[in-house]
């Protein structure tokens, strides 16, 4: 969730610290926070809200220091308040932390620390008096016995007035990268925070601690034993992050969509034939798909896609609830985990679950070197490149794609596989179509839309999978509450809700099933709703608005009918003058369960 960044070299600490927090803000925007070191003494800013009200009161400081560690913070042990704002600062100030994970068992460390005077509310803040509590001992085995205390998942930047250059850092089930330039050495939760300099990054596995000065980088193992550790070649200039000419970044990563579907189908196809180019199981018992929020969705639509086609089992799983219902999983099995950030903590919690059940893993992430992609046993990457805005879309897209691969790969009926492969080969040239007509009409539709106060999705088959990430991306990015329901579902309770005048958005895009979706879609009509439908038809008689998309394979068109509820949700949101690339209460990488 929270966003690390750490320096220390020949420049100035506080400026690349504040531009890193700038680059890590979609992990976090709840308070900020830097800690900087000057011979063994530490300066500490740190304020609610986002990481601009740093700026100025940083500028005015004007510190020479050339070390510092900054963290920008998504809320979990007490409100979003400066005095819970990261850095944590020991007792006698020779300990400042920064952190980003839970540790469960704060409230009984807590209460061992009796003595101690805490200034927050946070889980985050025993860390610090732990540490000083080891009393004047060489400070990796003081991090080794501290993080032998700890329950849950850490990343943490750490400075010791004992060492006033010096970086610290250590984690277990949550990312931290050091990134090593001709100007020192960097720390960060994501590659993106790092300076243009890095040439060679580290990626710490759990347990490890990294001890960093401006020239060196040293690694060792929990229990403090040097480790040799193989460094990556990295390049500034591919993680560079740019809206252009866009007023936020999600629509412009809406209009990447086509490009994230070229380059992630383009690892399948290779002179005109497709290949996963892995070791999957010739013909799994079960497919489990397994995954959070969009991703699950994704999920849905490809637990469709893969029992038409392959004519295999699927379960979908929502991952947080994956341990605790005792699923029968076992070596015969195929799961696959899907998540944009490869560190969703209830994904990889799902992951051990499986392996330990001896399934076969399988990666759908958007990181290669990622929690999840070193712990899965086959790695499907997306190839969207990397996404800022909190409320995924090109990220969803580039999912659905490998999971259409992922089904391709096992259809055994030549004129089937020939049908989908070819309809795989134009999805970015119809996602671009789809783009290019239908912007104008989505935003007619928000505008009739984003005074209600609540808003229902309706749709049958793969148009239900579609509408439930449409729905959610009307929540996540407008605040206009809105469900998803399969249209079916809505004489059984749902349509009690719908009153005169209230939006129903119908998808209308699942062509055997067009006849009872309009059947739907004429009951809620009769209730008095105001329908706006997305349909491959060119008119619905009587809808409030009505968004035409072209025909593709009926199971590739979740692709397509999705971006006009992206369009919609972006404007609902827009005119409803939200925090469109930061809604409110969320983070974009989940690494807490």
């Amino acid at each position: 969730m929270c966003g690390i960044v750490g320096y220390t070299g020949d420049k100035r600490a506080a400026p690349f610290l504040l531009g890193g927090l700038e680059k890590l803000e979609y992990r976090g925007y709840d308070s900020a926070g830097v800690a900087l070191s000057e011979e063994g003494n530490f300066q500490l800013l740190r304020r609610a809200g986002r990481v601009t009200q740093l700026k100025t009161p940083l500028e005015k400081l004007n510190s020479a220091a050339v070390t510092g560690i900054a963290h920008t913070r998504w809320a979990t042990h007490g409100p979003p308040t400066e005095e819970n704002a990261h850095p944590h600062l020991s007792e006698k100030k020779q300990w400042v932390v920064v952190h980003n994970g839970i540790i469960e068992n704060a409230e009984e460390l807590r209460r061992e620390l009796a003595d101690v005077k805490f200034k927050s509310e946070t889980d985050t803040e025993v860390i610090p008096h732990l540490l000083e509590k080891q009393g004047e001992i060489n400070p990796v085995e003081a991090l080794v016995n501290t993080q032998k205390r700890l329950e849950g998942a850490w990343a943490l930047g750490i400075l010791c007035a004992a060492m006033p250059d010096t970086l610290f850092c250590a984690c277990k089930g949550s990312p931290l990268l050091v990134g090593v330039g001709a100007g020192g050495t960097y720390l960060a939760s994501d590659y993106a925070a790092f300076d243009e300099d890095v040439t060679t990054t580290y990626r710490l596995c759990d347990g490890e601690i990294g001890v960093l000065t401006k020239n060196t980088v040293c690694f060792y193992n929990c229990d403090g034993d040097i480790i040799d550790k193989s460094g990556e070649k990295f390049s500034w200039k591919e993680q560079r992050i740019d809206k252009g000419d866009y007023e936020h970044f999600m629509r412009s990563e809406i209009d990447q969509q086509p490009l994230a579907l070229r380059q992630t189908l383009a690892q399948f196809f290779t002179d005109g034939a497709f290949s996963l180019s892995c070791e999957l199981p010739e013909k799994p018992r079960k497919i489990w798909l397994i995954a959070c929020g969009s991703a699950y969705h994704a999920c849905v639509t490809g637990k469709y896609v893969i029992e038409e086609l392959a004519k295999i089992p699927c379960e979908t799983a929502v991952a947080s609830e994956f341990r605790y219902c005792y699923p029968l999983i076992g070596d015969s099995d195929l799961a696959v985990f899907v998540s944009q950030s490869g560190e969703t903590a209830d994904t990889l919690a799902a992951v051990r679950e499986a392996n330990a059940n001896g399934a076969v893993s399988v990666g759908i992430v958007n990181v290669p070197g990622s929690a999840i992609a070193r712990e899965c046993r086959i790695i499907l990457p997306t190839k969207a490149g990397t996404e800022v805005a909190v409320a995924t879309t090109k990220a969803y897209c580039a999912q659905l794609a490998v999971l259409y691969s992922l089904a391709l790969h096992y259809v055994t009926d030549s004129k089937q596989k020939n049908a989908f492969q070819q309809a795989l080969r134009r999805l970015p040239e119809d996602v671009q179509q789809v783009l290019d007509t239908t912007e104008k009409p989505a935003m007619d539709m928000a505008r009739e839309i984003y005074e209600a106060e609540h808003a229902y999705f309706i749709g049958r088959n793969l148009d239900f999978s579609t509408v439930l990430e449409g729905s959610l991306k009307l929540k996540e990015i407008s605040y206009l509450h809105s469900e998803a329901y399969p249209a079916g579902e809505l004489k059984h309770g749902t349509i009690s809700l719908v009153e005169e005048g209230t939006p129903v958005i119908a998808l209308a895009c699942c062509e055997r099933l067009l006849p009872k979706t309009l059947a739907n879609i004429r009951e809620v009509m009769a209730r008095g709703a105001a329908v706006f439908a997305v349909t491959t038809l060119d008119d619905i008689e009587d809808a409030r608005g009505v968004i035409t998309i072209r025909k593709t394979h009926p199971l590739v068109m979740p692709s397509l009918a999705v971006v006009p509820l992206q369009l919609l949700s972006y404007h609902v949101a827009r005119l409803r003058g939200c925090d469109i690339d930061k809604p409110r209460n969320l983070a974009k990488s989940v690494t807490v369960e």
